[in-house]
């Protein structure tokens, strides 16, 4: 038997006051995918996401998390989510590494419960997944931004969700480190066989990464496989899309981690 998809979406539309932002949107997020979704600022890609969260109500059309209608979805913690605004906060913050990892289980834990020898387990293998098992006891706010970026993904995984979806990621990493960033998020694909949700404004630096692409911007004008999306001749795709799109960057440099 055929395993649902991870993300289903039928026929979703939604409008902000009298202005539509979504029209009748069409998606699916097969397991084990890692789904490129690329769309101009205003094109509603952070609305879906929300939709999607059920941080905001589905009103026309159906969203299905795992082949459950998301209204009766109980299973959250197989969904782990890092938003663009991760890393937005009191750099002065004292939490080190560890215990902003650590903070991921709390759903699970409860508030007052300590990490068993289970968990700090978890909590190391989330931390090693994202490359900064060396910064285990140092602050948070000691780190870069694209290294808090990735202790904020090591949290996200540390309850061993099925899909993590990313928004815009590389908000705060350095552009010299954002090619060894993403060779961290196809690890996780490949390697921990976690599903990837990942929005971004350039699918071109990450072609070689993503197994599936969706072009956003109020209607869903291409969903498909990297493969279909390169076929695409990139005149006719911008004039679909409205607008611009970088398809293919497969000469950028490789670059070392961000540390």
């Amino acid at each position: 038997m055929n395993q649902p998809p991870v993300i289903e979406i039928k026929n979703v539309s939604y409008r902000y006051d009298r202005d539509n932002v979504l029209e009748n949107i069409q998606l699916s997020v097969p397991k084990g995918a890692f789904l490129g979704l690329v769309g101009p600022n205003g094109s509603g890609k952070s609305t879906l996401l929300k939709l999607i969260l059920g941080l905001l109500k589905v009103k026309e059309g159906e969203v299905f998390l795992f082949g459950t209608p998301q209204k009766s979805f109980k299973n959250w913690d197989r969904i782990g989510f890092v938003s663009q605004k991760a890393n937005s906060f009191n750099t002065g913050f004292p939490a080190t590494v560890y215990e902003v990892v650590a903070s991921g289980l709390t759903k699970k834990l409860g508030l007052f419960r300590r990490p068993g020898s289970k968990e700090k387990q978890a909590i190391k293998a989330a931390v090693e997944a994202v490359g900064m098992e060396a910064f285990l006891t140092r602050n948070i706010g000691e780190l870069s931004g694209g290294q808090q970026q990735r202790i904020f993904i090591a949290r996200a995984i540390v309850s061993k969700p099925d899909i993590l979806i990313l928004d815009e990621p590389t908000v705060g990493v350095d552009s010299k480190n954002v090619e060894s960033f993403y060779n961290m998020l196809a690890y996780l694909n490949q390697q921990m066989g976690i599903t990837l949700l990942l929005v971004t404004h350039d699918i071109g630096i990450i072609s070689d990464k993503v197994t599936h692409v969706a072009c956003l911007n109020k209607y869903l004008h291409f969903h498909g496989s990297m493969q279909q999306f390169e076929t695409l001749d990139e005149e006719d795709l911008s004039d679909l899309y409205g607008h611009g799109i970088h398809l293919l960057d497969h000469h950028h440099e490789h670059q070392g981690a961000d540390v």
